[in-house]
């Protein structure tokens, strides 16, 4: 794109969540700033046999937002992602804003599973005619994006990044490009993952990159601790608002920050090893874009999902990319890893980091990895007028995203 094009300032109105700490954006974040951790012990019989039973599940049903209607006829996945939408349009004041340039991209990893385990079961068990007229849009990974442009009436798009742990954050990224395109002059953007179900959990376990911490959920999400021993399964959403600056300000909006530009690299190389060079890569895109320095990076939301290597390797790509001045935090520590979800999460605690001037400190860091040589945030948040941040999202796939913002 123009290089003008790639300096215009493009600012994020509203947020909103869902997550394993709040039913809504402003509680996840007092949560995140209090160190709470929304891990805890499954509850369900099922997962009484698997070998890791412990998930930062959401803190709030979404029955409780939603009509009977809507709770039955969407996936649990589409279910987080409207009410995430619903809270950030209404934050954003509700944008007068022509429907045909009006866009949605809401990213996730695995999409409606919890439809599609349910409704393979009931083929097995009653038969094809039981199976529900409902499971094909339910199960589709592109229904959480499909719902929320019904919602809104929007006709400019509405797209479904699935790149693995990096969909949220790549959701962003391709909102930022639609506005600096002319191809929209509001989007609606973020992620929503809902697969705390027993074969991905299972799965993971296989694979073994899960903490196997079952008899302490809150202290098992361990990023860049000495101790950790891999990543907690968890569920929920978050969308941004993002807006064309002179559209806002003419219609008096209030920004909460500016999403200054994005950087998306891929590594081609392990289908689920993490890629330093490819990290690296990512950051040095998005600073370019943003027309940020390394030493602009006052804060630093990593991906650190607590696995044994990822999270080394993520320090050495920060130190390559930024250096190792920035303040670094992890939210994973208390919401677990939302997969797809969980980049547009870490975008909405830089937002409000940069609106309040401050950062969570990073739970369950007790004794720091020598190996990351970083501005660790402990034991208390970090209270400090942060210019800029980056947001990093990175996806089995050898999928790599970061996203600059700035204060508005």
């Amino acid at each position: 794109m123009p290089a003008s094009a790639a300096r215009e300032e493009i600012l994020v109105t509203g947020v909103g969540a869902t997550t394993p700490l709040g039913a809504d954006a402003s509680s996840t974040w007092e949560a995140m700033l209090a160190g709470r951790s929304g891990v805890t012990a499954i509850g369900h019989d099922w997962a009484q046999d698997l070998p890791v039973r412990i998930a930062a599940q959401l803190h709030t049903e979404p029955a409780q937002a939603l009509s009977r209607i809507e709770v039955r006829r969407l996936d649990r996945c589409a279910q987080i992602a409207l009410i995430s939408a619903r809270q950030a349009w209404e934050q954003a004041g509700r944008p007068a804003v022509d429907p045909e340039r009006l866009a949605v991209v809401i990213g996730t990893g695995i999409g409606g599973v919890s439809s599609l385990l349910a409704q393979e079961q009931v083929l097995r068990q009653a038969g094809p005619r039981r199976v529900s007229p409902l499971a094909v849009p339910m199960l589709m990974a592109n229904g959480p994006a499909a719902w929320v442009s019904m919602e809104l009436g929007a006709r400019a798009g509405a797209r479904t990044p699935v790149s693995a742990c990096s969909s949220g954050a790549e959701a962003i990224a391709m909102a930022i490009d639609l506005i600096r395109l002319d191809r929209a002059d509001v989007v609606v953007a973020g992620g929503a993952e809902a697969c705390v179900l027993p074969l991905p959990l299972a799965a993971f376990a296989q694979m073994t990159v899960l903490s196997t911490r079952n008899e302490d959920p809150a202290g098992a999400s361990r990023p860049f601790d000495t101790g950790r021993d891999g990543l907690v399964l968890g569920e929920g959403g978050a969308v941004l608002v993002l807006e064309r600056a002179d559209f806002a300000r003419a219609r008096g909006a209030v920004p909460l920050a500016a999403a200054a530009g994005a950087g998306i690299s891929s590594n081609a190389g392990h289908i689920t090893a993490s890629d330093v060079a490819g990290q690296v890569r990512a950051m040095r895109a998005a600073l370019r874009e943003a027309g940020l320095a390394g030493h602009d990076i006052g804060l630093i939301q990593a991906h650190a999902t607590a696995t044994v290597g990822g999270d080394v390797e993520e320090a050495a790509a920060i130190t390559e990319a930024v250096g190792t001045h920035p303040a670094v935090s992890a939210v994973k520590s208390m919401t677990g890893h939302l997969l797809g979800a969980s980049g547009a999460l870490a975008a909405l605690a830089a937002v409000h980091g940069l609106r309040d001037g401050a950062a969570p400190a990073i739970r369950n860091l007790h004794t720091p990895d020598p190996a990351a040589e970083l501005d660790l945030i402990t034991g208390a948040p970090r209270h400090h007028r942060f210019g800029a941040a980056l947001v990093n999202s990175f996806g089995f796939g050898g999928h790599n995203v970061s996203v600059a913002f700035t204060r508005a």
